[in-house]
């Protein structure tokens, strides 16, 4: 049994994991599992630039991490940085401030690598042989990997809620709330754009089984579920029907700000993008001509995790 701290800082969110992993046995036994919203890529996708606001908000979730691992007495730990660390033109001040604090250097890993931990931490715990087509929904990025028993194909694609709600949504600086259908129109395209690209790469449609990971997909489960407070415990391989996240990402795009708060479900970091995350997901199942999405809380961090042993 080894216990690891597994860190991913993607463009809107921090999470750790702390857990206790036996490759012997294939288990995986969280001891602590949090998730902060710091949004790092605020205006990556404008300036090519981390906003020194942001990198401050990454470095406060940094230090109350470090003390949770060290309470733990972790024997290793990797940090793994994603989509918007990758396109910033200064992610070298983002690397010294996360050695200063954790002591250890954050791997800016390229889309691939990000893909397949992905597929890792959603798979593991099936142990099928049926082909799986994984999708990570990111704040920056999306990643698809296609595979079995091991990664056959993955791309990743530079579409995620944060960059594209804020190259299509905000005018003068401003959210347009709800947005228009230009707007909508245009978010799509992008998306639409984006997965030529990727079924370069990953064939969209050979899968049994499309698994969604990360928070708008996960958000998504919650609310199909009709659930009143947030429980992964639930959402964990819960499946919603296409029909459902049509349904769902329709109300999402009419509603304003205030209304998509007003749910239960949807943390407040995820107010503004939830909306773009959920039309990402409904276009990849139209793609995909999947009837449903499995939705899986395991996801990248635990990919980490394994990969310490």
């Amino acid at each position: 049994m080894t216990k690891v701290a597994a860190i991913d800082c993607g463009t809107n969110s921090i999470r750790l994991l702390v857990a206790d992993v036996d490759p012997a046995t294939g288990s995986l036994t969280d001891l602590d599992r949090r998730m902060t919203i710091v949004r790092l890529g605020q205006g990556v996708d404008r300036t090519g630039r981390l906003a020194p606001e942001a990198l401050e908000r990454t470095f406060a979730a940094c230090r109350a991490y470090a003390e949770v691992i060290a309470a733990h007495g972790v024997s290793r730990t990797r940090f793994v940085a994603t989509s918007a660390s990758r396109d910033a033109s200064n992610r070298d001040d983002f690397v010294r401030g996360v050695v200063d604090i954790l002591g250890v250097e954050p791997e800016v890993i390229t889309g691939d690598e990000e893909a397949a931990l992905s597929f890792t931490g959603a798979t593991r715990e099936l142990a099928a042989a049926e082909t799986a087509l994984v999708v990570d929904i990111g704040g920056g990025s999306t990643e698809f990997v296609l595979g079995d028993t091991r990664v056959r194909a993955a791309r990743s694609v530079d579409i995620g809620c944060v960059r594209l709600t804020e190259r299509h949504l905000l005018r003068d600086g401003e959210l347009t709330d709800p947005p228009t259908a230009e707007q909508v129109a245009a978010v799509r395209a992008d998306i639409e754009r984006a997965l030529d690209l990727a079924a370069e790469t990953v064939p969209l449609r050979e899968a049994a089984t499309l698994v969604g990971l990360a928070g708008s997909v996960t958000t998504i489960g919650a609310i199909a579920l009709g659930l009143t407070e947030y429980d992964s415990t639930v959402i964990h391989r819960s499946r919603v029907p296409y029909e459902r996240v049509r349904e769902i990402t329709a109300d999402l795009l009419a509603a304003t700000h205030a209304q998509r708060a007003a749910s239960p479900v949807v943390h407040p970091g995820r107010v503004d993008v939830i909306g773009v995350g959920a039309l990402i997901l409904q276009t990849i199942m139209e793609r995909a001509a999947a009837s449903e999405v499995t939705v899986s809380e395991h996801d990248i961090l635990d990919g980490i995790a394994w990969s310490l042993t």
